[in-house]
């Protein structure tokens, strides 16, 4: 083989290279729905959470850690059954002001994280 031939194999191998290196970009775990949605109110009492990502998560690996009106913080145990991009669990909230901190690592190992504000309203 001459170093011409070899030209069209090395720049299928390198694109090749640049295409799998760019597949953990997008892998990363996004929060696509919660509930209580971002900065809506719930009624006081049992409050069901979920939280669905676009892609397959962790959940022995994830956490929710809840921050009440009194600045608390609380980590709530996440359900293990369920579909596998979907993080739940069930807390007993009276009125005020609360965030839930979310980190979950995605399958492919990529940690990611992030807020939701919600307020539960009630006598």
């Amino acid at each position: 083989m001459t170093p011409r031939s070899l030209f069209p194999r090395r720049a299928a191998v390198a694109l090749l290279l640049v295409l799998l290196s760019a597949i953990p970009a997008f892998a990363h775990a996004i929060l696509e729905e919660s509930v209580p949605a971002e900065g809506g109110s719930v009624p006081a009492g049992l409050v069901g959470i979920t939280f669905r990502y676009n892609s397959r998560i962790d959940k022995e690996r994830s956490r929710l850690v809840l921050t009440g009106p009194d600045h608390d913080h609380t980590t709530l145990p996440i359900m293990r059954a369920g579909p596998p991009d979907v993080l739940t669990t069930s807390v007993e909230l009276k009125p005020g002001a609360y965030t839930i901190r979310w980190n979950v690592l995605a399958t492919d190992g990529h940690l990611t994280r992030g807020d939701v504000h919600f307020s539960v309203e009630g006598p």
